[in-house]
């Protein structure tokens, strides 16, 4: 029996997404480290398997058709896992594999991560499987958190902006290509909002949206790393989030494609529509 693996299923968007297949009437296999975790769903089985685990994630993986590659959460070993993973997906004779990667994937990224990407999407490549890419945004979702308790965004973005995408549009866009994966196969889908957005005009949004007061402070390199210390994280961690401010100062985020409303058939979700579904 054909049926779709979801990976990442007690996570914001592969839930999303398991949800929407499941809606949709899909047989799936929802995989998580944490399996207890899975909320259940229609035509839905569950099993325990981590990225780092090859033998478990190909068994997890075994008779799928389609499979929706969820990125691991970041860690240093990161790309390891992913390329466990890939490896584990061609041993298990996958015919498609849908790998959630990051807008602007390149070696030369200025946002760290992205080069992890771009690393996996070439080892999807080298591994000979049929595969789709789904390059997202900066979460738009993820932008209220961005602020301090103060309200305050502060980062070396400079001027810059980002075309921040939110995760339903992501979840919409993604499952339709789960339900025709060969109608896409090669393909690679930058996936962004309807309009790139400064960080003094999120902060204005955000502001008329909640009624506090939010507000932009562009910090230099130097203070950002400073002003981080305080977390205690890992430099690989403080690195990339510094330099997702610097991605963003760059350019490097603030193209807008038309690929949310090309796959999904209705507009990108603006800044401001989100942050009303939120409240």
């Amino acid at each position: 029996m054909a049926f779709i693996v979801t990976t990442g299923a007690t996570g914001r968007l592969g839930g999303r997404i398991a949800a929407r297949l499941a809606a949709a009437g899909v047989e799936q296999r929802l995989v998580s480290r944490d399996a207890g975790r899975v909320p259940p769903l229609d035509r839905a089985t569950v099993v325990s398997a981590d990225y780092g685990d090859p033998e478990a994630t190909r068994r997890a993986l075994d008779g799928a058709t389609t499979v929706l590659f969820v990125s691991a959460s970041e860690s240093a070993d990161r790309l390891d896992r992913h390329r466990a993973f890939v490896d584990a997906a061609r041993d298990a004779a996958v015919t498609h594999l849908v790998y959630i990667s990051f807008y602007g994937a390149s070696p030369s990224a200025t946002f760290t991560l992205a080069r992890d990407h771009w690393a996996t999407e070439q080892h999807i490549r080298d591994s000979g499987l049929p595969f789709t890419f789904l390059r997202d945004n900066l979460y738009a979702d993820f932008l209220p958190s961005m602020a301090g308790d103060d309200g305050v965004i502060r980062g070396p973005a400079g001027q810059g902006r980002v075309a921040a995408v939110a995760q339903d549009d992501i979840a919409d866009a993604a499952t339709e290509v789960l339900l025709d994966p060969a109608a896409h196969e090669g393909a690679t889908y930058d996936l962004t909002g309807p309009r790139a957005l400064t960080l003094d005009e999120v902060a204005a949004t955000l502001s008329e949206a909640t009624g506090r007061t939010f507000a932009y402070h562009p910090e230099t390199v130097e203070e950002a790393y400073a002003s981080r210390q305080v977390y205690g994280a890992p430099e690989w961690q403080v690195d990339a989030w510094v330099s997702t401010y610097l991605a963003i100062a760059a350019g490097e985020l603030e193209g807008v494609s038309d690929a949310v409303p090309a796959l999904t058939g209705r507009p990108a979700t603006t800044f401001e529509e989100l942050l009303a579904r939120m409240r």
